[in-house]
């Protein structure tokens, strides 16, 4: 393996071209029209366009993906996370064209996706799952017996889909009908298929995952646990490891379980098997994510390993090189800095990002895949970096993310930057009690208190900045000589009797 073309964009597709280079590796880009300046295309050995800014058209484009790694002499293709990177088929069409797919098996990928499939699959394998059905359910006849059997609240989900997608909570009989045509519908609409299950919804669990990694020689071993609970409509915001209410004990057998989950189906590669933790300590099987997760730099930073090369290596065709005894080390936290609003009910936002800088210091790490001047449009997931950190203890991270926020200065669109200081400020997060109704529970309140003083200072900072750059625009357009002829450069040239 020399070259790898990476098949995705913005920060992930940085963070494997590092990667990429760390391993003495060619790394590939490719770029939609809206990405051609984009910083995973400049740091890139080689970039090739693969069509308009619709994803369907481009980042979704099997033929056109092949197509420029044949034309880039790629010999292996690394999916990221999101677009194909959980699309089996892509998986085959890589290997038939001869190259090397960085990821699982399709089988394992096939096997995982579909999740009453999967369920079945843990069940076989004596994984914990959540009561409810292990097949899609006929009709709302079927999902009523069922829910009467495991008792409400339920949760109606798409099987073949994730993200939140075809997702209905239930509370009791009269809703089961409505919810059942709505998630039907939901999963139609998202993943081309309408087929939905049932589970039994745990009362305020948390959303616990465990990192685990295999080689094609038949090792699996598990990189400890990851906290996600703090999220907003199952779209995580903030992800910490370790958990703050996991033990040794429990990690152990938590790990236990994820390792045998992927055993089950054959696993290679980097994966993710979520668990939904209860209050009494039980935990269940919830999906794997066979890809790299998005939150994999707090498992990195606490572990002191690196999942993507690690990926790389395997793929290679050697064997694992991370101990299955390691332990963890300090804490990590990671907040996503999306392009979204967080005072405006977090809706998307675009625009040009004119100024950015870059918070610092020991312990600090940015994934971005943005610079000053990138123009963040409607077309692709408003995820613009990850700022995580690392400290010897949690109370630490939190305060060094805390001051990590405070440097960090986005000027051009709203982000989600306001939310995540006000959550480190926030007693129920500092504590670590809490669940998957953080954001419901505390995190809207946290909305709706008044401005701090480093969000006010730095709404300053970005007004000075745009009253700047206009300055330097009417000084430009109103001075003599400033066109194509009649520059300083220019001027300044034909003083010296260059011209």
């Amino acid at each position: 393996m020399k070259r790898v073309l990476v098949a995705n964009r913005g920060e992930i597709a940085c963070r494997i071209i590092r990667a990429c280079h760390e391993e003495g590796l060619d790394a590939v880009a490719v770029f939609s029209e809206a990405d051609r300046a984009s910083p995973h295309v400049q740091a890139a050995d080689f970039a090739i366009e693969i069509g308009p800014a619709l994803s369907r058209d481009s980042y979704l484009s099997v033929p056109r993906l092949l197509s420029a790694a044949a034309e880039s002499g790629a010999d292996a293709v690394h999916p990221g996370y999101g677009f194909l990177s959980e699309r089996a088929h892509f998986a085959e069409a890589v290997e038939a064209a001869g190259l090397i797919w960085v990821g699982p098996p399709p089988a394992a990928i096939r096997a995982m996706g579909e999740k009453t499939e999967a369920r079945r699959r843990m069940e076989a394998a004596g994984v914990p799952v959540v009561p409810g059905t292990l097949d899609p359910l006929t009709d709302a006849a079927e999902a009523a017996a069922v829910a009467l059997r495991v008792g409400y609240p339920v949760m109606l989900k798409a099987a073949a889909g994730g993200g939140g997608k075809g997702m209905r909570r239930v509370d009791d009989a009269t809703g089961l009908p409505a919810a059942f045509r709505g998630a039907a519908s939901e999963a139609q609409s998202a993943f081309g298929d309408d087929a939905v299950y049932l589970e039994k919804f745990l009362e305020r669990p948390r959303h616990v995952e465990v990192q685990v990694m295999a080689d094609g020689h038949g090792n699996v071993v598990h990189v400890g646990e990851r906290e996600c609970s703090v999220q907003r409509r199952h779209q995580k915001l903030i992800e910490e490891s370790p958990s703050p209410v996991v033990d040794p004990e429990l990690r152990a057998r938590m790990g236990e379980a994820a390792v045998q989950a992927a055993r089950s189906v054959g696993y290679r590669s980097a994966g993710t098997v979520e668990f939904l933790l209860a209050p009494d300590g039980a935990f269940y099987f919830l999906e794997m994510n066979t890809r790299l997760q998005v939150e994999h730099p707090v498992t990195e930073l606490v572990y002191g390993v690196d999942l993507v090369r690690e990926q790389l290596r395997v793929a290679a065709g050697a064997p694992l090189a991370i101990s299955a005894d390691l332990e963890p080390r300090g804490h990590a936290i990671e907040c996503r800095i999306t392009a979204e609003d967080p005072l405006g009910g977090f809706l998307p936002a675009t625009g040009r990002l004119t100024y950015l800088r870059l918070p610092s210091g020991p312990g600090v790490r940015w994934d971005g895949g943005v610079d000053a001047g990138t123009e963040v449009g409607p077309h692709y997931d408003p995820l613009l970096a990850k700022l995580i950190v690392w400290a010897e203890t949690r109370e630490g991270a939190i305060r060094r993310m805390r001051r990590a926020l405070d440097e960090l200065l986005i000027v051009g669109l709203p982000t989600s930057q306001a939310f995540h200081r006000r959550v480190m400020d926030d007693p129920v997060f500092r504590s670590g009690a809490y669940d998957i109704s953080y954001f419901e529970q505390v995190g809207l309140a946290l909305l709706d208190a008044p401005p701090d003083e480093a969000t006010l200072r730095h709404a300053a900072l970005a007004a000075a900045l745009a009253e700047h750059e206009w300055r330097q625009a009417a000084v430009a357009l109103a001075a003599p000589g400033t066109g194509p002829s009649g520059s300083a450069w220019l001027r300044a040239a034909r003083q010296q009797g260059l011209r």
